[in-house]
């Protein structure tokens, strides 16, 4: 049963623990061989303020899920490693989201390409096999939006009102969308899985064929700058191409990996991201045109403008407005004549609290900024230019339209009946 559905969120007090310190997890400063006494990194919690994730929303059965969500997890398959026979160890993969990675930029002082090698290097000298980008994810979920926004536009009709398509990968919006507004919203969610979800699918289908493994083989971590990605983590239930094994086995947050790296040793080798392949390293990083998230909205616009109106669109211009917690945006274009492309936009990933908050659960909005001019920084690069997704749907998915590049790239959602319905909502 789900707790308080339908009902007013009632925020939680937070304990004193708001450092996220517990007495379980290991510490890498601490370990001695086999034997050694860790510190206790905190157990997933999801407040109302970290995101829109609160009790209406979450089952009792995923709480107690939440709560393995955390560095225990982690360190517990470092030890089994180190301790047990060899054919029972894992292969552990870390995937990184862009956005965190100006968080560690900020935090040591780095460019974001050296700080990405640093977290790397770091992870290595704790038993990490491989540490990937998951912007070769988001290349496939931006690409997806934006065929299905066209499919949609040409679709749509009085009888048939497939727009407007709300394309989000924030899972907290998600399950907002699924278990409180219901089908007249859900219905116009677009169904491009989230790079988190795809990048599972990559590690534990393409990269574990590639490697001779199964899925169950590798345990596969992503570090993310929000809680809510742990949510997700349980959302994405058991892809049938993994074989009864979940894309992502543990989220951990950039605060979480960056307590572990003040504990441990900062002097180790730094390296270099790798990628799905071979032994092809990731020589800089780069981002998607968004800014501070991955830019979906962006990109569907530029796609759609050439593809339904033969424009060639290059600097979109936003005007917000205001309406509470959240800002509607519209994006307007000459050639649109009348028509406009409303959204609704949050503070994007880069506010995520799990990076971007002081010590007393605060956002941090000093360090905020500072991550968003090391973003803006980063050099932007489109997903159709990469030189991989050819490949990747042709060797992995079997064509770019593809029964299999379907099923690994798209999604269904669930959701209440609602009183409303969708022909009576004003959009």
């Amino acid at each position: 049963m789900f707790l308080c559905f339908f009902k007013e969120c009632s925020k939680k007090t937070k304990t004193d623990d708001q450092e996220n310190v517990s007495a379980d997890a290991p510490s890498p400063a601490q370990e001695n061989g086999e034997k050694g006494e860790f510190h206790k990194l905190a157990d997933a919690r999801i407040f109302l303020s970290d995101c829109l994730a609160c009790d209406s929303c979450v089952t009792a059965e995923e709480g107690v899920q939440l709560s393995q969500q955390n560095a225990k997890d982690f360190f517990r398959v470092l030890n089994l490693n180190k301790k047990c026979d060899t054919s029972k160890h894992k292969v552990l993969v870390v995937s990184v989201c862009p956005q965190s990675l100006p968080y560690f930029a900020a935090k040591f002082n780095l460019s974001v390409t050296d700080a990405s090698r640093r977290l790397c290097g770091f992870l290595k000298s704790l038993g990490v096999h491989y540490v990937f980008d998951t912007r070769i994810a988001a290349d496939f979920s931006i690409l997806e939006s934006q065929k299905e926004f066209v499919r949609r536009y040409r679709q749509h009709s009085e009888e048939e009102r497939t727009l407007p398509m709300l394309t989000s990968a924030c899972p907290g919006w998600v399950r907002y969308a699924e278990r409180v507004l219901g089908r007249p919203i859900t219905a116009h969610l677009c169904t491009a899985k989230s790079p988190q979800q795809v990048m599972g699918s990559l590690v534990k289908d393409y990269f574990a064929r590639q490697q001779n493994l199964s899925p169950e083989k590798i345990f596969h971590v992503i570090v993310a700058p929000c809680y809510d990605k742990k949510l997700e983590a349980l959302q994405e239930g058991f892809p049938p191409a993994l074989h009864g094994s979940r894309g992502a086995d543990c989220v951990l947050t950039s605060g979480e990996i960056a307590q572990i790296m003040d504990q441990g040793d900062l002097s180790v080798k730094d390296a270099a991201i790798d990628t799905l392949f071979g032994d092809l390293k990731e020589d800089k990083v780069t981002r998607h045109d968004g800014a501070s998230s991955d830019g979906h909205l962006a990109h569907i616009f530029r796609h759609a403008a050439k593809e339904l109106f033969n424009e060639d669109v290059e600097e979109v211009t936003y005007r917000a407005l205001r309406c509470g917690a959240f800002t509607p945006v519209t994006i307007e274009r000459a050639f649109l004549s009348q028509d406009k492309l409303t959204c609704v936009y949050l503070s994007g990933c880069l506010n995520g609290r799990g990076q971007a908050q002081t010590p007393d659960g605060h956002a941090d909005k000093a360090l905020l900024r500072q991550m968003e001019g090391i973003y803006a920084d980063i050099p932007v690069r489109r997903p159709e230019s990469s030189a991989h997704m050819q490949e990747l749907y042709q060797e992995w998915l079997e064509g770019i339209n593809s029964p299999k590049a379907r099923e690994v790239l798209h999604t269904t959602y669930q959701s209440q009946e609602r009183g409303a319905h969708s022909l009576d909502i004003k959009w």
